[in-house]
This record gives C-alpha cells, structure tokens and sequence, in this order.
C-alpha cells in the first residue's frame, strides 16, 4: 500500500504535503467563513469568490501543461509556493489588521486561482518523476490520502479555531504551513528524479498537445465525464456553508464539521485506492460506477431531513468521490508518453476545475432561488446521468471498455476490459 514511500525524494515531498495541505484546508473554510462573513451570508457572493478562484484555470492550464513540459518542474514549484505563501500572510494581515473588505478576498482569490493554474499541471506530472511510472498509481492514491487526511484535520481545526482567534490567524497559519512544501522541494536529490526528456521551446506545441489527446478515445471519454462531474457534481463541496448557515442555522463549527464527514469518506476512499492500486491499474469500469455512484449519493444526500442524517450520508458521497478522482488521474497519468504528460495534465486540469467559474455561481444561484440542498440533488442526478451515457456510448462501440497504454520500454496496448 506505502511502496512509493520507499522513494527518498517522494518521502520529502509527502511529508512536506501532509503539514501543508492542512494549512491549505484551513484557509479555505477560513476564506469561505470570511467571504460569507462579509457579504451577509450571501450564497452568490461564495459562489463569486469560488469562480475568481477558478477562473484562471480556463486561461493558463494549457499553458501551464507546456511550461511543465518544458522546464525543470521542481524548480518551477518551488516559485509557486513562495508565490502562495505570500497571498496567504498578504489575506491574513488584512484580516488581522480588521481592514479586510470583500473585494480584497475577491482580489487575493483571483491571484490564488493564477498559482493554483500554474501549480497543479507541474505537481500532478512530477508525481510519476518522483516515483517512476511502476508506482504512479500508487502515489496518486497516496497524495490523495494525504489531501483528504487534511480534509478530516484541517476544517475541523478551522470550525472552533474559528470561533476561538478568528479567520486571520488561519491565514498565517497556512503560510507557516506552505514552507513544509518549499522545504521538501529543496531538499529533494536532482539526480534521483525519473526525468521525462524535456522538450525544447517550438511553436504550436499546445495545439501538439490537444491533437494528441483527440485522437485518443480513452483518453477523451475520461476527459468529458471528468468535466460533466466536476462542474456539476462536486461542486457540493461549494454548498456546504450554505447548508451548514441557511439550512440547519449552525456556524462555522457546524460548516467545519461537514466538510469533516466528507473527508472521512474521502479518506477512507483514498486508502483503498492506494490497496487496490498496489494489485493492478486503474479500470475504466471503476470510473463509471463510482461516477454514478457519486451522482446516486449526492441526491440522497440532499434529501437528509436532519443535520446528523445530512452529516452521515456526507461519507459514502466523500468515498465515491475520491474513487472517481482517483481513477481518472492514475487511467491519464499511466497512458500518455513522458514527453506529453505535463500537456496532457494541463488539459486534464482545465476540464477538471475550469468548469468551476460555472459551477460555483450556478450553485449560489440554485441555493438561492430554490433553497440550500437544490445544488446536491440537481448536481447529483447530472452526474449519474453523465455517467449512463458514457457507459452506453462505450457499450455501443462493442461492449468493451478502452484500452489502457502504458509507456515504459515501448509502447504496448493492455487487453480490453468488458464495461
């Protein structure tokens, strides 16, 4: 289940991610309770600071993808996070210091969406350098166990941390936490990378890039179910203030709590992933049911008549959704070439979270206009409604699922899987 630990470079890197991503969990419920703050409790205003956020993503993941192919990634992540450090301490002096207004979280979100764009292209394609491509199923479930850990400990810090120094602190706090990632990053041995060959500075790679992917269907099936769910779906991680506020009238403890009971089922998820990831590849059967699945959860949840019952059902919803997640990454990650890869995630990235400046206002506006649980019930039916049609689309090319290519001393196509 731990075979990618055995990596030195990779032990640094997981390490500096376990401090860091709950620093990064903290300061968005604290951003979230702060905009909510601000605005009056007003589910549009979360649902703008959510796109500001993502906004970027449509216009730099592409490029993001390239740069990642073209330069040295580590280096290129080590600016990054310095560049992510400094928007965490500048939003928490603001807010410290009491001057904070709601367009100055607008502001500091956009420039947080600009480093997240050009970040997680580079992070999702130095996985497999770090650990080789042998084990980059597995370490793609371990950074997820890492993340969703941080989602159990992180919000709930946050909720009564909340309640106790207010948001500001939080902020700094994620500073503090971000240099754990920068340290790591430093510390890493150059020599010991699993290098991709690094592709020189030419016109129209970009466009290489999406060509290639068009003509790869399974890389394009995962592409579109991937947008349908993220940008419908899973946006309920955006709902879940409004719920926590509008619904059941509890306060950023009861908010905490939530975004905890998801991250238990996210956690767990993660886990297993990483045990079913040490006894074969991903399977694009997997990717279907836990998408319906997901959608399938996310409807009952809406209709949970009491906080502990809505809080329950927030688990199994949590463990759908890191399968789902987990699955598309490692099926791209194992079946694209090296020299590809950082395009390819760039793209991956976009259809993932740029649906985002969609979803996040399309949920303020569901929530307002037909109350709180409306963003669960209309997103989930989407979602296993896009995962039906992806499944009858591939049944009706032959009943198979697709094929699985795997780059290592050559290139070779696994064995079909039935749907």
């Amino acid at each position: 289940m731990f075979s990618s630990l055995k990596v030195r470079n990779y032990r640094l890197f997981f390490t500096g991610q376990v401090i860091s991503n709950i620093g990064t969990w903290m300061q968005r419920i604290a951003q979230d309770w702060l905009v909510f703050t601000l605005s009056g409790n007003d589910p549009i205003a979360l649902g703008i600071a959510v796109a500001l956020q993502f906004a970027p993503t449509l216009f730099l993941s592409l490029w993001a993808g390239v740069l990642a192919d073209r330069v040295d990634k580590r280096r290129l992540l080590i600016g990054i996070q310095i560049a992510v450090l400094t928007q965490a301490v500048v939003l928490g002096a603001l807010d410290l210091s009491g001057i904070a207004a709601l367009w100055h979280v607008y502001l500091l979100c956009f420039t947080l969406g600009v480093t997240a764009s050009l970040e997680v292209p580079a992070r999702q394609s130095f996985v497999a350098e770090m650990v080789g491509r042998d084990k980059v199923t597995n370490a793609v479930a371990l950074n997820s166990s890492i993340f969703n850990m941080a989602r159990i400990v992180g919000p709930a810090i946050a909720g009564f941390a909340i309640t106790w120094v207010g948001t500001g602190w939080l902020f700094m706090a994620n500073a503090v936490s971000t240099g754990a990632v920068i340290a790591a990053l430093v510390l890493m041995n150059p020599d010991k990378l699993f290098r991709g060959p690094a592709i020189p500075r030419e016109k129209g790679q970009l466009v290489e890039g999406l060509r290639y992917v068009r003509r790869r269907s399974d890389l394009m099936t995962v592409m579109v179910l991937v947008f349908f769910v993220s940008t419908f779906g899973i946006t309920y991680f955006t709902s879940l203030p409004i719920v926590a506020a509008n619904v059941f009238h509890t306060n950023a403890d009861g908010y905490g709590l939530l975004s905890t009971l998801v991250a238990v089922g996210t956690f767990t998820g993660a886990l297993m992933s990483a045990r079913r990831n040490t006894r074969g590849g991903p399977r694009v059967r997997l990717l279907l049911i836990s998408a319906f699945l997901l959608g399938a959860f996310e409807v009952i949840t809406a209709f949970m008549p009491t906080y502990l019952t809505f809080g329950l059902a927030l688990i199994p919803l949590g463990f759908a959704t890191i399968t789902f997640l987990n699955t598309a990454n490692a099926l791209v990650q194992t079946a694209v070439s090296p020299e590809m890869r950082g395009r390819v995630m760039g793209l991956y990235v976009l259809v993932l979270i740029g649906g985002n400046p969609i979803g996040g206002p399309m949920t303020g506006w569901m929530a307002d206009a037909f109350g709180g649980r409306s963003p669960f019930y209309i997103g989930g039916a989407i979602s296993a409604v896009a995962a039906v049609v992806c499944a009858v689309v591939l049944i009706r090319r032959g009943g198979v699922s697709l094929p699985v290519r795997r780059f290592g001393n050559g290139l070779r196509v696994l064995k079909r899987e039935r749907v």
